[in-house]
């Protein structure tokens, strides 16, 4: 019983050991670099001296280190609850369909989901251009004049809102049609016999069994758009006038652009700590919300 325990232990030690690996190579070490090099006044490849809390300090004495701060809660703010919502009620649409015209609307939402940033940035820029976009007789009837949406400080991180929650919807609307199709139908059957509205059924059944899910999707989402850099390094570039200017570009510029691995570290490490934080207060949020 011990030899078969022992050959247990190292078959598994043996498959475990390369995701180990891989999380301790790719993932583990690059952080405790981080955190060390926050430390030092590094430059981007190579070490540093030791200056302590000196970019810390540095990093809050800096205007744009609270306008970037800013940007990127708003940009929450503008995604992540109606990102989820938007999914949830395309997901409520698809599964009344049926067939192969479920399959394909499916698709049709799924597809922008698998395009590479660039080209989605790319496609709607020609589609929200000033002069020969196609959004802009919209964008005229409401506001009375077309607008250069990316120029404009008002305008440009709403957008980029836009462009992000067409781009990224489709991986949620997934999640939610896989979920309300494990409900099952005698639950709803009862109901209309009992004399349920759909609006009830959907707040005493659907709502309710849907409440894993959605707690799921507004995590991932959450995190992913705290972490928000490449629809606005190309989009916006920060601008116009630092209105668009998010955490990640901060460190992106100071890294890349100044070669100061060791602020960029600090300000890394702040981003850290708000995703945890943040993290952690939207699960209790939710843990409390769904007893």
């Amino acid at each position: 019983m011990r030899l078969k325990s022992g050959n247990r232990t190292r078959t598994a030690l043996l498959l475990i050991a390369p995701f180990v690996i891989c999380y301790l190579v790719v993932f583990a070490y690059p952080v405790y670099k981080m955190f060390a090099m926050s430390f030092t006044d590094a430059p981007l490849i190579g070490e540093g001296e030791w200056v302590g809390l000196d970019n810390y300090i540095r990093m809050f004495q800096n205007k744009l280190f609270y306008t970037s701060v800013y940007n990127t809660l708003y940009f929450v703010v503008l995604t992540v609850v109606p990102n989820t919502l938007i999914g949830l009620g395309i997901a409520m649409m698809i599964v009344r369909l049926n067939g192969w015209v479920q399959a394909s609307i499916l698709i049709l939402f799924f597809m922008p989901y698998i395009l590479p940033v660039t080209v989605v940035t790319q496609i709607w820029q020609w589609v929200l251009d000033q002069q020969f976009g196609i959004a802009q007789p919209l964008i005229e009837a409401v506001v009375g004049k077309r607008v250069s949406v990316f120029r404009d400080p008002f305008w440009a991180m709403p957008m980029v809102a836009v462009v992000t929650i067409w781009w990224t919807n489709g991986f949620n609307v997934l999640l939610f049609v896989s979920a309300l199709r494990n409900i099952p139908r005698d639950y709803y059957e009862a109901a209309s016999l009992d004399g349920a509205t759909r609006l009830q059924q959907f707040r005493r059944i659907t709502w309710p069994l849907l409440w894993p899910v959605t707690a799921l999707v507004l995590t991932l989402q959450l995190i992913m758009q705290l972490k928000i850099f490449d629809q606005i390094y190309l989009m916006t570039q920060g601008g116009p006038f630092n209105s668009t200017y998010v955490l990640l570009q901060l460190v992106y510029r100071e890294a890349f652009g100044r070669n100061q691995g060791g602020y960029a570290s600090a300000v890394a490490v702040a981003l850290f700590v708000i995703i945890v934080a943040v993290s952690i207060l939207q699960y209790q949020l939710l843990k409390a919300r769904g007893k």
